[in-house]
């Protein structure tokens, strides 16, 4: 029989062996084959087959601690694959947007939970690769969480704050030796209770952006504090809220000086919030995926369930928006992937776009997952809404997914202000 997380079986043996992880990847590789490139096709088997091995050998059942599985996951290359990490002695092949999104399809297939926490450290990688300068501690830093042995979050988000990233109140001060005193609150830092290294925003002048500064810190510094929080909905991955208090930055760790902080954040914003468009489509597939196979072996009034109309039309209407999404984001990381590989970075104007692309696929994937999920649920019925599956983890993460990264109010504004300059062209 399959692995399966339930501690009272409500599922039959015979259709928890066909929900298996190994099963579930078959019916995505089916419904993807015809659309990917063959490296890029390869790489998601490769990971696949990594996941199913490492689900067997241990004897996974979604229950435990995952941050103790990073290590494993990292030296196998699992982190991360949006770059090829040349500046820390790595050749990851293939890289790039388009193969991030397989790695995430992957890992989400395996434990959404952790796609989630390692999506936070990929996050964090992101500003010390483009910042590193070369300085020791940062590449140490950077191939620490490239490779797992050490995890990241990163700091934007504050209490009284929220999704206003510019109008900060932590703040910092630099002192004679060229290092800094941050003081102030940050919270619902996705790994925030469990990471070794954290990419910190803070100002000069409080609510005044054009002063914000980018720092690498190291969370056994004395003055940082994390106090988990309890999101219910995800009960095995750690947000937190940190504490900064006369926490000093050594000169090494300054990432981007007063007055750079605000373009180095949003430097990255584009490729975070893609990141969370790349996991909205993977639980959406993770769902649909369970549901296909257990409406196909179900049977209710000697019948299976799929053949109901009120099933399987759901199902196909389902299925049909998900691969719709799915192409998008597909065309989209495969354009970054060319510009990147064309000139090394994206262009000003490409990138300027993108802002608004990203957000408009952030708002619509986070919806049409969390429908989906909860479709594909209760077309399962009480099967659905158990715990003998990985359906429960994702009914709670895709609740989160219109807040994080940015709210859906904030994209909403994002895409408004963007027709209101479209207009003034006109």
């Amino acid at each position: 029989m399959s692995i399966k997380k339930g501690k009272v079986q409500c599922i039959d043996d015979e259709i928890l062996e066909k929900l298996s992880l190994k099963t579930r990847n078959k019916f995505l590789n089916f419904n993807l084959m015809s659309y990917l490139k063959p490296k890029h096709l390869n790489f998601l088997k490769q990971a696949q087959k990594f996941f199913e091995t490492f689900e067997k050998t241990n004897h996974i059942t979604h229950n435990e601690d995952f941050y103790e599985w990073i290590p494993e996951i990292g030296k196998n290359g699992y982190i991360s694959r949006l770059h090829k990490f040349e500046d820390i002695g790595l050749n990851y092949e293939p890289h790039g947007m388009t193969t991030e999104f397989m790695r995430i399809l992957a890992m989400d297939f395996f434990d959404p939970q952790l796609t989630m926490a390692t999506g936070a450290t990929a996050i964090s990688v992101n500003p010390i690769l483009l910042h590193h300068e070369n300085v020791e501690k940062r590449l140490k830093a950077l191939k620490e969480l490239v490779t797992g042995e050490k995890i990241g979050c990163i700091c934007i988000t504050e209490p009284e704050r929220g999704s206003d990233a510019v109008h900060m109140l932590t703040t910092c001060k630099e002192q004679d030796d060229g290092s800094f005193v941050l003081n102030g609150e940050k919270t619902y830092q996705t790994n925030g209770s469990k990471a070794n290294w954290a990419v910190v925003y803070a100002v000069t002048e409080k609510n005044n952006g054009n002063t914000m500064a980018q720092f690498l810190v190291d969370t056994s510094s004395e003055g940082w504090t994390a106090e988990r929080l309890n999101i219910p909905w995800t009960p095995r991955m750690h947000v937190a809220k940190e504490s900064l208090t006369n926490l000093t930055v050594p000169f090494d760790c300054v990432l981007g000086k007063p007055g750079d902080g605000k373009s180095h954040l949003f430097e990255g914003l584009n490729l975070e919030r893609l990141t969370i468009v790349c996991m909205n489509t993977a639980e959406a597939w993770n769902a649909i995926s369970h549901a296909v196979i257990y409406a196909n072996m179900r049977k209710q009034f000697n019948k299976e369930i799929l053949k109901y109309q009120g099933v399987g039309f759901t199902l196909a209407d389902l299925w049909a928006q998900t691969m719709n999404m799915t192409l998008s984001t597909l065309n989209v990381c495969q354009m970054i992937d060319e510009k990147m590989e064309k000139f090394g970075t994206l262009p000003k104007d490409f990138n300027l776009a993108l802002g608004t692309t990203a957000s408009q696929l952030k708002f619509l994937s986070a919806k049409l997952c969390e429908r989906v999920v909860y479709e594909s649920a209760n077309l399962m019925g009480g099967a659905g809404v158990c715990d003998n599956t990985l359906m429960q983890d994702l009914l709670g993460i895709t609740r989160l997914q219109e807040i994080g990264g940015g709210t859906r109010q904030i994209q909403s504004y994002i895409m408004s202000s963007a027709l209101r300059q479209l207009f003034k062209l006109l």
